[in-house]
């Protein structure tokens, strides 16, 4: 339902050029509520994987990765709260992105060696490494656009008016690596969740 959420606003607010503006700049247009819901939703799921997989894991490290993807859940909630204005909007970011991509790591390097998890490695190892590639990508894409931006003259930083339009020259694709990052992160929930699904309740 998040990702539903979030690909209605594609088609609601066309006016926000996936290729560069942030998902998080949707709370500008007139669909705040469905980018809240998206938020929310997003957060739920999260939340809830921990709960079901706390079962499944034993030792420190692999508890600490289920209370970070916890902790990240929370910030995806307060990203749904806070909108891009406010100032706990770069902390809901801060909490709910890097953790979560620790958090995936830990879990999955733990549960794929058990004997019945194993069959899934290939998932959910590639799905935990595809979050903090696409978080890379995305932050080299942030950091070439806004390098972009200042050489074009375009002021930048707390408080700028984001402009309107992509001045020549200036290589703009981070938009979509920010969404890749949301899918990426959702993806790999969506499929930790269907393997603990396949082997506790389905096949049990």
């Amino acid at each position: 339902m998040s990702l539903l959420c979030l690909l209605l606003l594609h088609f609601l607010s066309p006016e926000y050029d996936p290729s560069w503006r942030m998902i998080s700049e949707y709370a500008m247009g007139k669909y705040k509520t469905l980018l809240t819901a998206f938020f929310v939703l997003s957060a739920v799921c999260t939340m809830m994987l921990p709960v079901l997989l706390w079962n499944e894991t034993a030792g420190i490290w692999p508890k600490v990765g289920l209370v970070l993807i916890f902790l990240s859940g929370v910030g995806s909630l307060m990203g749904g709260l806070f909108d891009l204005k406010h100032p706990l909007h770069g902390t809901a970011f801060a909490l709910g992105v890097p953790t979560i991509m620790v958090g995936a790591l830990l879990v999955s390097y733990h549960l794929v060696k058990q004997p019945d998890w194993g069959q899934y490695s290939t998932g959910a190892l590639l799905s935990a490494h595809a979050i903090w590639i696409s978080l890379v990508l995305m932050g080299i894409s942030m950091a070439v656009m806004m390098n972009g931006f200042k050489h074009a003259g375009v002021p930048m930083g707390p408080g700028a008016t984001p402009p309107d339009t992509v001045p020549p020259g200036v290589v703009a694709v981070a938009g979509y690596f920010n969404r890749l990052l949301v899918i990426c992160n959702i993806t790999w929930i969506m499929i930790m969740a269907y393997f603990y699904l396949m082997l506790r309740v389905l096949y049990k």
